[in-house]
């Protein structure tokens, strides 16, 4: 009896020790790929709300906790700051910033998009990159008539309204999305703030 529990004691032993080195091998083996992925994903957001610019650079003084409380500090309590890009024309000018956040307000998950906002101020519009939200209903701020409502404008934040949008500054609900709408709203909202916080628009 004794014999057969340390037998299974090894043999289980083995098992865990293979299936950690298989584990391991395969977190090695998809590393780089998966990184690649993510990483082409973010360049994709960021030209597609950065169209002139040629190449994108990371901030050099960018903090996340400070950009985060920027946010914070203009009302924006349930956003994150997650990066900040520089947007670079042909000749390595800047010419703007490309700011990533994450909405906690999403009514299935956390909504991460980025913005484009060019050194006057001017929003370009933006593009998400992490989303869940319900299919036909909040899903529809990534369709391109819902984010026009963004593109163009230079206000310091936009309000949501159930109605036809009256300002630049109103942006007309999803018809049942409301919560969706709002989210994507203040998250756009939290990045310009973080702009303004760096002297952007001045």
């Amino acid at each position: 009896m004794k014999n057969k529990i340390v037998h299974d004691a090894l043999v289980l032993t083995m098992i865990t020790l293979v299936a950690g080195f298989l584990l391991g091998l395969v977190f090695e083996v998809t590393k780089e790929p998966i990184a690649a992925a993510e990483y082409a994903k973010e360049q994709k957001a960021y030209k597609d709300v950065f169209q002139d610019a040629d190449s994108f650079e990371a901030y050099a003084d960018f903090d996340a906790n400070a950009a985060t409380k920027a946010a914070a500090d203009a009302g924006f309590v349930n956003d994150t700051v997650d990066s900040a890009q520089v947007a670079l024309d042909t000749s390595g000018n800047p010419i703007g910033y490309v700011i990533t956040v994450t909405s906690k307000e999403g009514s299935q998950a956390n909504i991460t998009l980025s913005i484009g906002v060019t050194n006057e101020g001017v929003l370009n519009g933006y593009a998400t990159t992490a989303i869940s939200e319900t299919p036909g209903l909040g899903m529809k701020v990534i369709d391109a008539d819902f984010k026009a409502q963004f593109e163009g404008k230079s206000v310091e934040s936009y309000t949501v309204t159930k109605s036809p949008a009256a300002s630049e500054s109103e942006i007309e609900a999803i018809s049942g999305a409301t919560i969706s709408t709002r989210a994507v709203a203040n998250a756009v909202n939290a990045g310009l703030a973080y702009f303004r916080s760096i002297g952007g628009g001045n």
